[in-house]
């Protein structure tokens, strides 16, 4: 899938130089600037984009929202609502999710951003297929254009982003001999006490396989444990 960010006429080329730091901080460099609105993209915008000059030497311009979204697949307008009417209001979670179920590796999804001061235009709105808005505070619901991108660009870049690498699960026989190395220690260390020390390690196991633990992890518990009994025996 292939992420285009749609600014409509920013004011501030501020704005626009920390929304192209938080595109490339995620992966996303395709970013485009919509409306007639004159913009001066110049030191200003450079120093706050950091590292990101790159993205506004090559930022697209476009005299109209249409033409920018013409060949888009799924296009969706943030919004911070403001008393206006809109039916379906999907989180930026939520925006990845539909976009990683329906669009290619080829396909585009756009994302667009209002001006500043007001936003998008309710026909502006109308153009996109879907709306989005992030869930803020009710008393305070506007947040600034460079943050909103960089929440949107967080949760699409999930998606993006190579899975971690999972670690194999403990053999059987190296949490056997945890078992019955730590059991001999809480025996010697007199841990139990007048309890049943087959229903404390019963509970204690129970307690443990709450989660799967790792080659490394039961590894790093017995060397404790063995550290431990070394220590009691040659204080």
């Amino acid at each position: 899938m292939k992420v285009r960010i749609i600014l409509v006429e920013p004011h501030e080329a501020g704005n626009v130089g920390a929304a192209a730091r938080a595109m490339k901080n995620f992966g996303f460099t395709d970013l485009w600037i919509a409306g007639k609105r004159p913009l001066r993209l110049d030191n200003v915008s450079e120093w706050w984009a950091k590292g990101a000059s790159d993205l506004l030497e090559t930022v697209t311009r476009a005299d109209s929202l249409e033409e920018a979204l013409a060949d888009v697949h799924l296009s969706v307008a943030t919004t911070a609502v403001r008393g206006r009417q809109v039916f379906e209001q999907l989180s930026p979670h939520e925006v990845a999710e539909l976009a990683f179920e329906h669009l290619n590796e080829e396909q585009i999804l756009a994302v667009v951003f209002g001006r500043e001061e007001s936003g998008l235009s309710g026909r502006e709105v109308a153009m996109c297929r879907r709306t989005a808005v992030i869930p803020t505070s009710p008393a305070f619901p506007t947040m600034n254009l460079a943050q909103s991108v960089a929440i949107f660009c967080y949760e699409l870049g999930r998606g993006l982003r190579p899975a971690a690498k999972k670690q194999e699960p403990a053999p059987s026989h190296l949490l056997q001999v945890l078992d019955e190395r730590a059991r001999r220690l809480f025996t010697e260390a007199n841990v139990f006490g007048d309890k049943n020390p087959d229903r404390i390690c019963a509970e204690l196991q129970a307690l443990a396989g709450r989660t799967v633990l790792t080659t490394r992890e039961a590894s790093l518990l017995l060397s404790v444990v063995s550290h431990l009994q070394k220590f009691r025996e040659n204080p």
